[in-house]
C-alpha cells in the first residue's frame, strides 16, 4: 500500500471516529440512543406500541387519582350528613319531652340550621363541580340551600304535622312520606335535572358517574342528590337517605308545643321521626361503606396501572435509551482512538514530506 493510500485510508477512519464522537457525545447528553424516532430502525414499531400503551396507562391513573380525590371529599359530606341524623335522632329520643315546651323549641331552632347543613352538604363541591349532581356538574344539586327550610317542601311538610291532631298519626306519615317522595317543580327542593331523572324508571335513570378500570370496565363512584346509590333503605323510609333526613328535620321544625298536649299522638309521630333519622343514618353508613369499597378497588386498579406503567417504560427505556456510563467510556475511547489517529495521520505527512525532499 502506497503512502497517500495509507494516508486517504487514516483519513477514512479518521471521519468515521469524528461522526462516533458526535453520536456518543448527543447519547450522554440526551440520554437517548437516537434523536429522531425513525432513526431506532427495527425498534420503531415496538416503541410506538409501547409509548401508545404507556400514555393509555397514564392516562387511566390520572382519571383514578381524580376520581380518588372526589370520593375523598365525598366520604366527608357522607360522613357530618351521617351525624347529624344520629344527633336528631338523639334530640328526638332524649331532648324532647312532652311536658317541656321549651325542649321542642330549642331543637326546632337546630333542626332549621341542620337543614341549610345538609342543603350545603349536598351542594358539595370539588374541583369545581358538584360531586353529588350526577352529570350536572355545573348547577348545585339544591338551588336555594339557604331557603330549604322555608321553601314548598317544608311548608307542605308543615301543613301536615299542622293537620296531625286532626286527621291522625297514619295518614300524617303518609302524607309527609309522599310530600318528600315527590319529584314535581314546586315541591321538591332538588334542581329541576335531578327530580326529572329521579322521576324516570330506575333502568332509565342516569347512571353513576364512573371511571374507567380497564378496556370496556368502569367502576361507578357516584352518588346523585335525592336517590340512593348503593344503600338500600329500611324502615320508615322514603326510599332515599337524603329526602328521609330532610323530611324528618322538616316535620321535627313543624310541631309546634300545643301539639304536646295529647302526648299519646305526639309521642307516636316522634317514634316515627326517630325511625326515619335512624334510617337515614343506617342508610348514610351503608353508602359510605359501599363507597369505601369502591375506593380499595380503585386504588387497587391505580396500583395496577402504575406498575404496568413502570413495566412498559422499562422495556420503553430498552429501545430508546442508553447506559450513559457505558456511553461514556466508549465516548473516551473513541476519543483515545481519534487521538491516535491524528498522531498517525501527522507521523505519515512527515514521512511523506521527508521521501519528497529526498
Amino acid at each position: 500500500m502506497s503512502s497517500m493510500e495509507l494516508f486517504n485510508r487514516l483519513m477514512g477512519d479518521t471521519m468515521q471516529l469524528r461522526g462516533r464522537i458526535e453520536n456518543l457525545t448527543r447519547q450522554s447528553i440526551t440520554g437517548l440512543k437516537a434523536e429522531r424516532l425513525g432513526d431506532l430502525g427495527a425498534g420503531v414499531s415496538r416503541s410506538v406500541s409501547l409509548r401508545a400503551e404507556l400514555g393509555r396507562r397514564e392516562l387511566s391513573g390520572q382519571a383514578m387519582e381524580q376520581a380518588l380525590g372526589r370520593t375523598a371529599v365525598m366520604q366527608g359530606s357522607l360522613d357530618r350528613l351521617t351525624e347529624i341524623a344520629r344527633e336528631f335522632r338523639t334530640k328526638a329520643a332524649t331532648r324532647i319531652t312532652a311536658g317541656d315546651p321549651g325542649s321542642l323549641m330549642t331543637v326546632q331552632g337546630d333542626a332549621r340550621a341542620a337543614l341549610v347543613e345538609v342543603a350545603h352538604l349536598l351542594n358539595t363541591r370539588h374541583g369545581g363541580e358538584y360531586l353529588f349532581g350526577g352529570s350536572d356538574l355545573t348547577r348545585p344539586p339544591i338551588p336555594d340551600p339557604e331557603g330549604l327550610p322555608t321553601g314548598p317542601m317544608a311548608q307542605q311538610i308543615a301543613a301536615e304535622v299542622a293537620a296531625l291532631p286532626s286527621q291522625g298519626l297514619a295518614a300524617t306519615v303518609a302524607a309527609t312520606r309522599g310530600i318528600a317522595q315527590s319529584n314535581l317543580a314546586g315541591v321538591t327542593p332538588f334542581s329541576d335535572r335531578l327530580a326529572a331523572d329521579a322521576a324516570l324508571p330506575p333502568g332509565e335513570q342516569e347512571a353513576r358517574r364512573a371511571v374507567p378500570a380497564a378496556d370496556g370496565q368502569l367502576i361507578g363512584y357516584g352518588i346523585i342528590a335525592g336517590r340512593n346509590a348503593d344503600a338500600v333503605s329500611q324502615g320508615e323510609t322514603t326510599g332515599s337517605w337524603a329526602r328521609d333526613l330532610m323530611r324528618n328535620l322538616m316535620s321535627l321544625a313543624a310541631l309546634t308545643p300545643e301539639q304536646m298536649s295529647d302526648r299519646q299522638t305526639f309521642d307516636a309521630f316522634m317514634g316515627t321521626l326517630r325511625d326515619g333519622l335512624s334510617s337515614a343514618e343506617l342508610a348514610l353508613g351503608e353508602e359510605a361503606g359501599a363507597l369505601g369499597t369502591v375506593e380499595a378497588r380503585m386504588e387497587a386498579t391505580q396500583r395496577r396501572h402504575d406498575d404496568l406503567s413502570t413495566a412498559l417504560s422499562k422495556q420503553l427505556a430498552d429501545i430508546e435509551e442508553v447506559d450513559v456510563a457505558d456511553v461514556l467510556v466508549r465516548l473516551q475511547a473513541t476519543r483515545n482512538a481519534l487521538e491516535a489517529s491524528y498522531r498517525a495521520i501527522g507521523s505519515l505527512r512527515e514521512l511523506t514530506l521527508a521521501n519528497f525532499l529526498r
